[in-house]
């Protein structure tokens, strides 16, 4: 007879329980997704900042024309009646260039020659109310132009230019332009630096071109203005 196996459970006294280890859940990473941009959009970007420099450049150059040719419009809103003549030789395209009825022109300049006669300051005031300022000599062209007409009729004695000592400084062209003693005309002994003697004068009596007179501010003598001719 087959002997029987018998199997028991066999339980130890002081054994220890098994350890329980506990894992953490895992937890789901986010995923990433790459933000996707339409591929037009940097061109479009940079089509807008193009037309903004653009517009920018536009306005400059309106600001910069309309302050360039404030003084040809004052001028024209101030006279109806223009003398015209041709700007460049015949044969040319371009058009002709113009001053007010009694102005005179010279080169790309319209001047008036006063025959009333106003302080230096009053006389500046005078020119700009008209669009234009008191002259500013820069070539001896020019100047040799200006002794001419000085002595046409009806005969005037002085009169007053645009250069002038500041307070306190040095002399200088109502314009800005910087005063070069190498261009200037003064007479024999001029200028005498008398006091209070701060404007200029043409003496239309000198025989030569050589005729600036350094002289008071405050006395009443006539007066040459200038302003560009106008183009048409």
């Amino acid at each position: 007879m087959a002997s029987e196996i018998t199997y028991a459970e066999v339980k130890f006294k002081n054994e220890s329980p098994a350890p329980v280890v506990k894992v953490p859940p895992e937890t789901k990473k986010p995923e990433h997704h790459p933000q996707k941009y339409p591929l037009w959009l940097p061109w479009l970007i940079s089509l807008l900042l193009l037309l903004v420099c653009f517009a920018l450049v536009v306005v400059l150059l309106v600001v910069l024309f309309w302050h360039s040719s404030d003084q040809p419009r004052v001028l024209q809103q101030q006279f109806s009646e223009w003398k015209c003549d041709s700007a460049v030789p015949q044969g040319t395209d371009r058009g002709w260039m113009c001053c007010p009825e009694g102005w005179r022109r010279f080169q790309r300049s319209c001047y008036f020659l006063s025959s009333d006669k106003m302080n230096w300051t009053e006389s500046q005031q005078n020119c700009t109310g008209m669009g234009s300022q008191l002259v500013v000599i820069n070539s001896k062209a020019e100047q040799e132009f200006l002794s001419k007409q000085i002595k046409r009729s009806p005969q005037r004695k002085n009169f007053y230019i645009g250069l002038f000592v500041a307070k306190e400084g040095p002399r200088q062209w109502v314009d800005k332009t910087p005063y070069n003693v190498t261009a200037a005309f003064w007479r024999k002994g001029e200028p005498s630096g008398g006091q209070d003697e701060n404007c200029t004068v043409i003496y239309s009596p000198e025989k030569t071109v050589n005729n600036w007179n350094d002289s008071g501010c405050v006395w009443n003598f006539s007066r040459i203005c200038e302003a560009a001719a106008v183009t048409v």
